[in-house]
């Protein structure tokens, strides 16, 4: 078996953790690094030493879902030329087998008591990846420490070890005021910034798009609602319980917006302009990284659906759509991962640990708001694809006070240089001989491969119906701006279901 070379944080973080498990005594060591960065190479590694020394009987791997269940599985066959099997219920003859095993938190449950077991009478390697699904008070957290807390030696492996809720994780020592007390012996900490300093992870530009909406309530009212405006109800609306909350910027954000024949997706709505946009950008991608791809991240199944419907319209091509009421979608993702498809649309399907290094371009509507979901999103589109990848990784989420503040941290983490950098591609690179030519080549200058026709992304004028530049502040016919505001029925504001007492809707 062919040796892989770590990088140069994973071999540092390798013989740290072996100085703390065996020098030190130790028992529990954390490797908090930014996504993409490598963890899971480094984790395999770590146990390939323990195992070459006879230092432990076993590796057990607690991942977050069944997708990354079945990548630890193949990265760690590759790393250590070990076998390891996954399981997802009760089985006597695997736990009773010396084989490594990897299995989901949520499998945990109904697997405590055999891994126990196994945790008592052998010298087992736990590895915990994304520990943050681990806390204490949750049924996740309980199961995990009732049936592994007698591992010889733990690795917590995450990208941010503190939750959003504030509950503490498993295994972690908090004072009384809550905050993670680490030994700096005993944690290994690569951020984002020093991932993409260090070619690991690709550098990421923001669009925090702008929308502005046209609220009409039916009597000739007009509420108006941004991410920066809330809704201003005045008169009878403002007794109306749970109105407010049916206005709010980011629910009409995840709205569907239809043409006039209640069906066919918007493609001047919200939706519509923010998928425009993001198409636009995977057209430059791709002029230097032919199979680059897309990532939306929707809130719910319905969503999805609509805007996988309304990105088929914008691409003129069917658009891979996952999400777990659909079967095989592991399988699914794994197809897209070896295509050069342009566009997968998941709901809570593709996130932490999922490994699709060509993915370049985010739309970002999901229905978590936390920091924590924010950065294991960005973590899917930055990986770097191979040693002279120059690509960036580009975001396009609504422009939300919270959303902006997660991305100015980001930013602020990236080096100057990289950052404000152009987030225009230079030239076109030939997939065929990688040579540089001009971003207006139609054929490579070194071996005549012809370049594929850009397509065509324009945006029509509502006034006159003419077609403009997507970039253009107003139309080139009739001078119409194009302020970017949407019109949505109080009706449709109201569709998914919220309960407003004291209204009637035609």
């Amino acid at each position: 078996m062919e040796e892989r070379i770590l990088r140069p944080w994973q071999a540092s973080c390798l013989n740290k953790a072996r100085h703390w498990f065996i020098e030190s005594d130790g028992e529990t060591f954390v490797v908090n690094a930014a996504p993409g960065a490598g963890k899971t190479l480094a984790a395999c590694a770590i146990a390939k030493s323990l195992l070459q020394e006879s230092l432990i009987d076993r590796v057990i791997v607690i991942a977050p879902r069944s997708e990354v269940v079945n990548q630890w599985s193949t990265d760690f066959d590759q790393i250590t030329g070990r076998f390891m099997g996954k399981v997802t219920g009760r089985d006597e003859a695997l736990l009773a087998s010396k084989m490594d095993l990897c299995a989901t938190w949520a499998a945990l449950q109904g697997l405590a008591t055999q891994l126990q077991e196994v945790c008592s009478r052998e010298r087992v390697f736990l590895i915990c990846d994304e520990h943050h699904h681990a806390a204490l008070e949750k049924t996740w957290g309980s199961s995990a420490d009732h049936a592994l807390a007698l591992a010889k030696y733990t690795l917590v492996l995450t990208g941010t070890p503190i939750r959003s809720d504030g509950e503490e994780m498993v295994w972690l020592d908090y004072d009384s005021k809550g905050t993670l007390r680490l030994p700096p012996e005993a944690t290994y900490t690569l951020t984002y910034g020093e991932a993409v300093d260090l070619g690991y992870c690709r550098p990421a530009t923001f669009h925090r798009h702008e929308g502005h909406f046209q609220v009409d309530a039916g009597d000739g009212t007009k509420i108006s609602v941004s991410g920066q405006q809330p809704a201003e109800l005045s008169g009878e609306l403002k007794r109306v319980p749970g109105l407010d909350r049916a206005l709010d910027f980011y629910k009409l954000a995840r709205t569907p917006q239809f043409e006039d024949d209640g069906e066919s997706p918007c493609l001047n709505g919200y939706q519509g302009s923010m998928l425009l946009q993001a198409a636009s950008k995977l057209d430059q991608i791709r002029e230097r990284m032919p199979n680059a791809g897309g990532l939306v991240i929707a809130p719910d199944i319905e969503m999805a659906k609509y805007m996988a419907h309304l990105l088929s319209k914008i691409e003129g091509e069917s658009v891979q759509l996952v999400h777990s009421q659909l079967p095989n979608a592991d399988q699914k993702i794994k197809a897209f991962r070896k295509s050069s498809s342009r566009w997968l649309v998941s709901v809570a399907m593709v996130s932490e640990g999922v490994d699709i290094n060509r993915l370049r371009v985010l739309v970002y509507l999901p229905n978590a708001m936390t920091e924590l979901a924010f950065r294991q999103a960005l973590g899917r589109v930055v990986r770097t694809n191979r040693s002279d990848d120059d690509s960036r990784a580009y975001v396009v989420m609504p422009s939300l006070e919270k959303f902006d503040l997660f991305a100015k941290r980001v930013e602020d983490e990236m080096p100057p240089a990289v950052r404000f950098a152009s987030t225009s591609p230079k030239g076109k690179k030939c997939p065929i001989c990688e040579t540089e030519n001009d971003r207006g080549a139609h054929e490579c200058i070194e071996c005549g491969h012809h370049f594929p026709a850009a397509p065509e992304r324009t945006k029509q004028c509502h006034g006159c119906g003419q077609s403009n530049e997507l970039q253009a502040e107003q139309c080139v016919a009739c001078g119409e701006s194009f302020l970017t505001s949407f019109d949505i029925s109080l009706k449709e504001a109201l569709r998914d279901g919220a309960i407003v007492r004291g209204m009637e809707l035609s």
